[in-house]
């Protein structure tokens, strides 16, 4: 499992982890905009509650979620769960679904840090691109500079909130998984998080190989 502030990197990182170890990649929010869109069973049963403007009940995506590890391929290649479970309810229907990770990641950015990678973010609607004042400066193209914008939850002002409900929910979940979580510093460069991700990934899969050879 992963977590991590908005704009902390983790979907560099992810993207990294799946590279590296070929898991397959996981992401409750994902999962269910594609069931709602191939109108499985459980699409069919979220999709009442998201037009009635409900939230999803929790069991409907823990059933989504654990049916999606239980598939041949998550269970042959190992998983990544992305940003799941966000609350202590989540993590109490996960557990009870037997759904157990063998490393917790956690990246820690300081909140000021983040604010600074969000407010500078612009994007060029023409290319898609999206630039950084600071750290990704776009070309110094009066055209290109003239049609640059910021997305609208791009502020402070929204970033601080939604850092207030990830911390909220970082808080009550990480009791959970206390024994197998492994704090990432996520301030340096790409290379250097994903060191970090990479010693902590290795020494689990050294512990969980020795034990089933232990256990042979």
């Amino acid at each position: 499992m992963i977590s991590g502030p908005p704009a902390a990197g983790k979907g560099t990182q992810c993207a990294r982890i799946v590279d590296r170890w070929g898991l397959v990649h996981i992401s409750a929010g994902d999962l269910l905009r594609a069931e709602v869109g191939a109108g499985t069973p459980a699409g069919v049963q979220a999709k009442a509650f998201m037009d009635a403007g409900k939230l999803v009940p929790n069991e409907v995506v823990v059933g989504m979620v654990t049916s999606r590890l239980a598939a041949p391929d998550a269970r042959e290649r190992g998983w990544l769960l992305d940003g799941y479970p966000r609350s202590s309810e989540q993590a109490d229907a996960v557990e009870g679904a037997g759904v157990r990770p063998d490393l917790f990641l956690l990246l820690d950015v300081p909140d000021d840090e983040l604010v600074a990678r969000v407010t500078g973010r612009r994007t060029d609607p023409v290319t898609s691109e999206i630039y950084h004042l600071t750290f990704k400066p776009p070309p110094a193209d009066p055209a290109v500079l003239g049609r640059l914008v910021q997305r609208s939850d791009d502020t402070e002002d929204a970033l601080r909130a939604r850092l207030e409900t990830h911390h909220a929910n970082v808080a009550a979940v990480v009791g959970y998984y206390e024994d197998v979580l492994v704090r990432i510093d996520g301030s340096g460069s790409m290379d250097a998080v994903f060191g970090a991700v990479e010693e902590a990934v290795e020494g689990v899969a050294g512990g969980v190989a020795a034990a089933q050879e232990a256990a042979a």
